[in-house]
This record gives structure tokens, C-alpha cells and sequence, in this order.
């Protein structure tokens, strides 16, 4: 059983996803609309818990 490292830092609307093989992925978020680089996603949040994402592939 091996030991992991993640981090997440925020800078303002910017999040930095970071594992011990460097940087992961980093998401732009903008009230309720967010984008994920590593995935090229996008995603928006809807009142009652629900949400809306692309299906970019």
C-alpha cells in the first residue's frame, strides 16, 4: 500500500489539481459555469442540486 500526495490551490476563479507527478489538471470556475482542462469539460450548476456538463470527447 503506497502512500499518495494530491493538493488543490485556489487563486481566485482559478483551481490547480496537483499529484506527486506534478501538475494534474486545473479548472476555471465563474459562478455557476466551470471549465476542467484535463477533460475539456464544461459544467454548470442547477438549483436543487443538479447540474448540467458537455459530453466532449
Amino acid at each position: 500500500m503506497g502512500i499518495r500526495y494530491r493538493k488543490r490551490l485556489s487563486l481566485g476563479p482559478l483551481k490547480f489539481n496537483i499529484t506527486q507527478k506534478g501538475l494534474s489538471s486545473m479548472s476555471f470556475k465563474i459562478g455557476p459555469w466551470t471549465w476542467n482542462s484535463r477533460t475539456k469539460k464544461h459544467s454548470i450548476n442547477l438549483p436543487g442540486g443538479l447540474s448540467w456538463y458537455s459530453n466532449n470527447k
